[in-house]
């Protein structure tokens, strides 16, 4: 994926997949700490410790018809090519939380794109779910 933008694209598709009405997306810009923390947070069914664990594979999906699922092993690549790492949280009934964290100012950093048309895109095609984006930026 040539940016951020489509990695949330992609991240909030399987939320949205799972079921769920509310979802945050938020991007933080801490340049003391020289980092970039992308978290999408959201409310639906979650993961097993199964689930969760296989996440990662790309060879592994929970897709009907699909043999592998690339977003999150995708994203997980991306972090770690720019320095940084990738959390999945989620339990049965208690929603899931996705934090890729990436080197700011690191040279393999993909760059943020159009997150605003990215989330336009989102609330259009899904006018029953709450999306909320929150950008933070500390020194």
């Amino acid at each position: 994926m040539e940016d951020v933008s489509l990695h949330i694209l992609d991240i909030v598709e399987n939320a949205l997949r799972a079921g769920a009405k509310h979802i945050v997306i938020r991007l933080a810009q801490r340049k003391q700490a020289d980092r970039l923390v992308l978290e999408v947070i959201d409310d639906g069914k979650g993961m097993n410790e199964e689930t969760k664990r296989r996440s990662l594979d790309p060879f592994f999906t929970t897709k009907q018809g699909k043999r592998v699922g690339l977003g999150l092993p995708l994203l997980a690549q991306a972090a770690e090519e720019a320095g940084g790492t990738l959390e999945v949280e989620s339990a049965p009934g208690q929603g899931t939380r996705v934090i890729a964290t990436f080197g700011l100012s690191h040279i393999d950093r993909k760059p943020l794109g159009d997150i605003k048309k990215t989330l336009h895109c989102l609330e259009t095609t899904h006018p029953q779910v709450c999306f909320r984006l929150e950008t933070i930026e500390t020194d």
